[in-house]
């Protein structure tokens, strides 16, 4: 598994909302500039399903992220399936500093390794910042 992190100067409560909510998800999901997330369904709950629209700002690509929640414990963790498969892991934890998020997820086939943890190291750490601005 690859795993990314970042701590937030948020409320547990706000981090979580911000998280989960497809009001904020629209607002951070993207891994640069020139991506967005214009569209995001989020069925919070076990077996409930999510689908995230990641589109290029040039209209030149875009892709559904879609997968299943297979565990939910408020406030703590958001476990997981990618639609092809692959597992997703999430905690919550209030520090010191802040909530810690951290995030595993099982690599895919097509990208190299330190790629797809680039690219999930930047979705959260742009989440921190919206999280952050909102506080």
């Amino acid at each position: 598994m690859i795993t990314v992190k970042t701590t937030v100067t948020a409320s547990l409560e706000k981090a979580w909302d911000f998280w989960t909510n497809p009001e904020h998800l629209t607002k951070w999901n993207n891994a640069s500039d020139d991506w967005h997330c214009p569209k995001a369904t989020n069925d919070l709950k076990i077996d409930g399903k999510f689908n995230f629209t990641m589109a290029a700002k040039d209209n030149s690509m875009s892709f559904d992220f879609e997968g299943i929640y297979t565990n939910i414990i408020e406030f703590k963790l958001i476990e997981y399936t990618i639609i092809d498969g692959r597992k997703v892991k999430m905690s919550f934890e209030e520090t010191q500093n802040g909530i810690e998020i951290t995030e595993s997820f099982d690599p895919e086939n097509v990208n190299p390794e330190e790629l797809q943890r680039q690219g999930w190291q930047s979705i959260i750490d742009n989440f921190k910042k919206h999280a952050e601005q909102w506080h």
